[in-house]
């Protein structure tokens, strides 16, 4: 009979930390990722440069902005690097490229007009 008490309780101890695990995404969710653009070589340098980004969105949504907000020619290239060293692909998301190279709770990409680094 002690067997089958301590198999009563185990049931609750699972129980006590999926209560607390559904509410940790929520804020997870709701929280946006301060990206800060910085120029390198030939491009304009923006006049803010902290931006709050929804983690869903992808980088060729931060390239597409970033080319109108220079005002970037369409016929003009711009890269985009994270690190100095490597340009992400336009599909990945900023959410999953932030928790592989965020540092101090920001990610840092730089961008350009003509091919700097990698």
């Amino acid at each position: 009979m002690a067997d089958g008490v301590d198999d009563q309780s185990t049931p609750v101890e699972k129980d006590e930390p999926q209560s607390p695990g559904p509410s940790s995404p929520v804020p997870s969710e709701k929280k946006k990722i301060d990206l800060l653009l910085k120029a390198a070589g030939d491009a304009p340098i923006m006049k803010k440069k902290k931006w709050a980004v929804d983690p869903s969105k992808k980088i060729g949504w931060v390239m597409e902005f970033i080319r109108k907000y220079i005002k970037c020619e369409p016929n003009q290239s711009l890269f985009l690097y994270v690190n100095q060293s490597f340009s992400p692909a336009p599909d990945q998301e900023i959410g999953n490229v932030f928790e592989c190279f965020g540092s101090d709770g920001k990610l840092i990409l730089h961008y350009c007009k003509s091919q700097a680094w990698g």
